[in-house]
């Protein structure tokens, strides 16, 4: 028993590890658009666009707007499907579980690779396919990995934001494919190379992770993957004293409470999903536009300076790195109510639910801040909006995925994370209007559009504000009961 303990906790911890560099090296790459871009540009990509202008004091400069726009466009898109495919990708994950979800995100994360690899400036339209596949792939290794976080219970949420946290630091992927891009490496053979690491992903799809999905709570004995001399699934008697059911190692727990659980429709209806995806929708939308336009924000605030601007973007990418470590700090925040008694009556979801307010609130105030630099247009300000930013991108999907996980039954998790990141992707699209506004009528000036996106993100306080007077009225609830006893 002792070895199999010892295994146990040797594989736990391998999963874990071997989870958060799959997060941290693939998962989230297409949010590293900004160095692509560049790397892009210097390829000719989407040249045609550009076209020669004669200014007021008769120069010839040559206008790259519509190629910009049009890289936003492939941003847009890729970031929508990025979210909106995440419903039926939710649906897949709770329905077939682990094996097929991973199997099928892992044959988009492939494609998406070899469709860059072979794209070329005369083949430019493949950037569109390609980055949507890459994009809808790498959401599938984060869904699947968070469950992870179930196998380490008192650090649950911890485990959830930082497995987020990777996610957002993975889009310096592009970076050193940028690096490397300028040190002779084509941009082929980067590519062509993540499209062979694809054997690492289906290794650990069959060796490091369940077949169906982990359960929470876990169950005494769980086990899953390659296991000490004992077969990865257990048979295990019913225990009519508690109502437990324990089935096999990647069953869930059933018990006599199962029926008192919401429904996917009652939790899809309610108070807390709608101001959640509110919350989510207008933060997400701020920092898509953000990271959309960031080479022709850089670009009018350096007069064009290539030397400038690649000097930005290479910060903009190193500072995406330290997602990984900001988004533990949301987790140690959700997770402080751990191990301290609880007050009468208050079930460990109640105690998750209030721990959560602050780092809804948090998350709110840091994207205020956040848009608020970014909307000044001052350029060595953008260093602290590239810090802010990081911060509170790995503050929101960490929060998001967390809150989600322990304010509804564990069962409709994927649902409702697919769910969720579909409507808040409908919400995202207006980020392609947003700018062609700035281009068509301020004239390339986005001062207007971030004062009313600041604005907008001010709405996502209500929902903090909505789950304190939830919790504050439970634990009135609470009161009254224990007095009338």
């Amino acid at each position: 028993m002792l070895c199999l303990r010892s295994c146990s906790g040797v594989r736990r911890c391998f999963t874990f590890v071997t989870g958060l560099v799959e997060c941290l090296c693939f998962a989230g790459a297409v949010f590293g658009w900004a160095s692509l871009v560049f790397v892009l540009k210097s390829e000719g990509y989407f040249s045609s666009l550009c076209v020669n202008s004669t200014g007021t004091n008769g120069t010839h400069t040559l206008d790259c707007r519509g190629q910009d726009e049009q890289f936003s466009l492939v941003f847009t898109i890729a970031s929508f499907m990025n979210n909106f495919l995440t419903l039926p990708n939710g649906f897949l994950f709770d329905h077939f579980g682990t094996t097929v979800a991973r199997l099928f995100g892992v044959f988009l994360h492939t494609i998406g690779t070899l469709l860059i690899a072979f794209s070329t400036s005369v083949l430019s339209n493949l950037l569109f396919p390609a980055m949507a596949f890459l994009s809808v792939g790498g959401i599938l290794f984060l869904m699947t990995n968070m469950q992870v976080g179930n196998l380490f219970g008192a650090r649950r949420s911890t485990v959830i934001t930082l497995y987020n946290g990777a996610f957002d630091s993975s889009s310096a992927l592009f970076l050193i494919i940028k690096l490397l891009h300028e040190a002779g490496v084509s941009l082929r053979a980067s590519f062509l190379f993540l499209s062979a690491c694809s054997v690492i992903h289906v290794l650990r799809t069959f060796f490091l992770l369940p077949r169906k999905l982990i359960p929470y709570p876990l169950p005494e004995n769980y086990t899953y993957g390659i296991s000490c001399g004992r077969s990865t699934t257990q048979s295990l008697e019913p225990s009519s004293e508690n109502g437990i059911v324990k089935t096999s190692e990647e069953g869930l727990l059933q018990t006599d409470n199962t029926q008192k659980e919401k429904s996917f429709r009652e939790c899809l209806l309610s108070r807390f999903f709608f101001w959640h995806l509110i919350w989510l929708s207008v933060m997400q939308l701020r920092h898509y536009l953000f990271i959309g336009t960031l080479n022709p924000m850089l670009q009018r605030l350096t007069a064009g300076e290539p030397s400038l601007v690649s000097q930005y973007i290479n910060a903009f990418a190193v500072t995406q790195l330290c997602g990984v470590l900001c988004a533990p700090w949301n987790g140690l925040i959700m997770d402080r109510h751990k191990g301290r008694p609880r007050a009468q009556g208050e079930s460990e979801r109640d105690a998750d639910v209030q721990a959560s307010v602050l780092s809804l609130a948090l998350t709110a105030f840091q994207c205020v801040l956040f848009s608020l630099c970014a909307t000044i247009p001052s350029l060595p300000l953008q260093y602290v909006t590239f810090i802010l930013q990081v911060l509170n991108r790995s503050f929101l999907y960490g929060g998001n995925a967390a809150f989600l996980s322990v304010a509804f039954p564990s069962c409709h998790f994927g649902k409702l994370y697919g769910v969720v990141m579909a409507l808040s992707a409908l919400f995202s699209i207006l980020q392609y209007p947003c700018v062609t506004l700035v281009k068509d009528v301020l004239d390339g000036d986005p001062f207007y559009v971030n004062i009313g996106l600041t604005i907008l993100s001010l709405l996502a306080f209500i929902h903090p504000i909505s789950v304190y007077l939830h919790c504050r009225s439970q634990a009135a609830q609470r009161a009254i009961t224990a007095d009338s006893r």
